[in-house]
Order: structure tokens, then sequence, then C-alpha cells
């Protein structure tokens, strides 16, 4: 069975930083661009960051450019979202994805994690 997990999210005050990090089982995530998005109550699911399969290009939504960082760690089958000076508005649930490579087609994305809760509040 193919799957994502999503892991590290948890609630921080506002300027935190939180580390995910989404860990692939039943196949080898180096040959796949993976995609972190988040979703918060009523609002449309969106990008965050994706990185490429060779984890030689990046991108990052402009909510988020300067704060986020996205990595990978093939030899773990990991790849990573370092968040830091998080907001309020970063709360969402993050989900981590699989694709052949980074798009805007949200759809897609092949395989997808459970997700992971991500809080900032005062």
């Amino acid at each position: 069975q193919l799957q994502l997990v999503e892991s590290g999210g948890g609630s921080v005050q506002p300027g935190g930083s939180l580390r995910l990090s989404c860990a692939a089982s039943g196949f080898t995530l180096n040959y796949y661009a993976i995609g972190w998005f988040r979703q918060a109550p009523g609002k449309e699911r969106e990008g965050v960051s994706c990185i490429s399969a060779s984890g030689g290009s990046t991108n990052y939504a402009d909510s988020v450019k300067g704060r986020f960082t996205i990595s990978r760690d093939n030899a773990k089958n990991t790849v990573y979202l370092q968040m830091n000076s998080l907001r309020p508005e970063d709360t969402a649930a993050y989900y981590c994805a699989a694709d052949l490579a980074c798009g805007p087609v949200i759809s897609e994305f092949d395989y997808w994690g459970q997700g992971t809760q991500v809080t900032v509040s005062s």
C-alpha cells in the first residue's frame, strides 16, 4: 500500500516555528516532486510549497515566501517543511502529496497523506 504520512503539527504562538515531515511508505520519493498544501475550515485547499524530485528547484506561495523552507532527504524517504515566523493565518490542516513534477493543478498529485494540524494563536 502506497502511503504518505505527515507529522510535526501542533499549536504555537505567533512568531513560533514548526517543522513538518512527510514520510513515504511503500514507495520511494526520489522520482517524485512533493508538494505541501493547506486547508483551513471553509476555505479551498491551496498550495504552499513544492520541491522537485531532484531537490534542485523549489517554489513557494507568496504568503509564505521567506518564512517557510522545503527540503528533502531521499535517503530517509522524507520531505520537510520548516515553518518560521508563524502567523495566525497559517492555521490550517497541512498535507503533503506526490506528483511527477511540481505544477499548479492540485488534482494532478497522485498520493496524499492524512494531514497534520497547525494552529497559530496567542
